[in-house]
């Protein structure tokens, strides 16, 4: 704002200068010092100038940056249910389009904006002083300007944020294209999604050619109407001089201040049109930091994490080992997406500390969803839930979930090294503890045959691994957390004969003690698990050791014959 002030200053004091040469004419001995002036003025616009924009430009920058940290760390707090309306690519698109048409609005056009408010406001204070009746003059046609400008101003602002969505949609559909190129290849739907995406950019640029074409008209409009007014009030100066009732340095003075009063209002206009467009790009951003998680932290939860695991530790060696560690009583549950569906219908079972239990059944009997709801990325429609004895509701979110590691079937692999994935478990691991891990999930052969070794970067998705690889260093990384739960969903379903012997083995020697959850289409990787639990339809239908199953002649006699039969 001092800066601002002082190129104003530095700005209007030029009229005051040329009256100067303009009435003691060009001839007088005067010259040289007033021309001197005018370069003295011109180093001081400069280099206030120069500093307003670097310190503008530092600003806009700070506060984009602030913006999508505050953006991600928000969404980063969003439950799964969030993600099913809402895709990926458009929240990439708004931490990047969104954010720099916002760093624009800051860094440049606010500051061309205050630059214009000053200059106008001293440009008119000056105009009075020099004419007051044609600064007067002035200032009301100037009035009836701001109308049309106004009411162009709010079209441009809807036209803007639907243009904004439109980019968002391409780059949401390109973001879900590219994430499935082998799929696309395969099924040779290149031409396919080449004519999606166009569409898709076709439609984004017809929505950003009717925002341009709002935004010329605002900008013709208020360039027209505020040349129309000083041309006018020109003429009658012009005619003022003609009777002498100005001089003629008075009226080059008022002429130069409206030639800034134009070009404020110019200016104006610009920024008008940025400012409506970076409004648009403001709501969707805003959106997504007042986004509310969905699920309701622990009223008084003030323990640390690392107290969390501790009083955990003393409950679960302490209980008997016929207590139950994981509780399920009555659950319901229907996903958002799907509120007629029960995915769990009166759902019960227990599982006591350090059992190790099995659930199986058909696909879409509710496996994963028991997964899902143990983790709290969904809550539950009706029932409870209680781990070591305490209502799952009452738990803090992070303790809870440092209490639970997992193998999803779909192993998430970054896209980093194979020591940082690993160690993705427990960030303060040592080398040392990551390579036990990796030798316990028998991935250790293979990593170390890696160009770098642990060092070797495994590639977006881990593209440089086999199925069977990532599975592997998915299980290392839950083995390196080293919870008292562990949830493994198909864990060994990507490996091959004698790497899902080993993995077994290595599970077989981690698992005793811990309180284990494992989903299994394979029977034969079930048989030795303290107890079986056979779900249909999101209810429990038999539950026992595999012997017993069998004898009933049920679902998972049924299940285990055609597997059985077929090896």
């Amino acid at each position: 704002m001092v800066f601002l002030l002082l190129a104003a200053a530095a700005t209007l004091a030029v009229p005051l200068a040329f009256r100067g040469l303009v009435d003691a004419g060009f001839t007088s001995r005067e010259i040289n010092d007033k021309f001197l002036t005018l370069l003295g003025l011109a180093a001081i616009l400069a280099v206030v100038t120069a500093s307003r924009f670097y310190l503008m430009s530092w600003l806009g920058e700070r506060v984009v940056a602030d913006i999508r940290s505050r953006v991600f760390d928000n969404v980063l707090r969003q439950s799964p249910a969030y993600f099913e309306t809402l895709q990926t690519g458009e929240v990439l698109s708004r931490l990047t389009s969104d954010t720099t048409l916002v760093q624009t609005l800051i860094g440049t056009s606010i500051s061309m904006a205050l630059r214009s408010v000053v200059m106008f406001v001293g440009a008119m204070i000056m105009m009075l002083i020099t004419s007051a009746w044609l600064a007067a003059l002035m200032g009301v046609l100037l009035l009836l300007v701001v109308l049309p400008i106004w009411a162009l101003g709010r079209h441009v602002r809807r036209s803007s944020k639907v243009s904004q969505d439109r980019v968002a949609d391409t780059s949401a559909m390109a973001g879900e294209v590219l994430n499935a190129m082998p799929t696309v290849q395969a099924f040779c739907r290149e031409p396919y999604e080449r004519m999606r995406f166009n569409q898709s950019v076709e439609a984004a640029f017809k929505e950003a050619k009717r925002r341009i074409r709002l935004r010329s008209i605002l900008t013709a409009v208020a360039i027209m109407l505020a040349f129309s007014v000083i041309t006018f009030v020109l003429w009658i100066g012009a005619r003022q001089v003609s009777a002498t009732q100005m001089t003629l340095g008075e009226l080059t003075q008022f002429v130069m201040y409206a030639v800034l009063i134009a070009g404020s209002i110019g200016a104006l206009s610009e920024v008008w049109g940025d400012l409506q467009r970076a409004a648009g790009a403001t709501e969707r951003l805003v959106e997504l930091m007042r986004a509310k998680p969905n699920l309701s932290e622990a009223g008084g939860g003030s323990l640390t994490v690392s107290q969390h695991r501790g009083e955990i530790a003393d409950v679960s060696t302490a209980m008997p080992a016929s207590a139950a560690a994981l509780e399920f009583q009555d659950i319901t549950f229907c996903y958002p997406s799907r509120p007629d569906y029960a995915a769990l219908n009166r759902l019960n079972f227990t599982v006591a500390s350090g059992a190790r239990v099995a659930l199986v059944g058909p696909s879409g009997a509710g496996k994963t969803t028991i997964f899902s709801l143990l983790l709290r990325f969904y809550e539950p429609t009706s029932g409870g839930i209680a781990v070591f004895g305490r209502d799952i509701r009452s738990w803090p979110i992070d303790a809870l979930r440092e209490q639970i590691g997992i193998v999803p079937q779909d192993p998430v692999i970054f896209a980093a090294s194979a020591m940082d994935n690993i160690r993705y478990g427990r960030l303060e691991a040592s080398d040392e503890e990551v390579i036990d891990a990796a030798k316990t999930a028998h991935a250790h052969g293979f990593i170390s045959a890696l160009p770098e070794g642990y060092a070797s970067f495994l590639g977006e998705r881990g593209v440089r691994l086999s199925g069977g690889q990532k599975q592997r260093i998915s299980i290392a990384r839950a083995i390196l957390k080293n919870p008292p739960i562990l949830l493994l969903d198909e864990a060994t379903s990507a490996l091959d004969a004698e790497s899902e012997q080993a993995v077994q083995r290595a599970l077989d020697a981690v698992l005793p003690g811990r309180t284990s959850l494992t989903i299994a289409h394979r029977l034969a990787t079930v048989l030795h698990a303290d107890r079986i639990i056979v779900m249909e339809a999101g209810v429990v239908v038999e539950q026992g050791h595999h012997t017993e199953l069998i004898a009933q002649s049920g679902l998972y006699a049924r299940l285990a014959r055609l597997q059985f039969t077929k090896e």
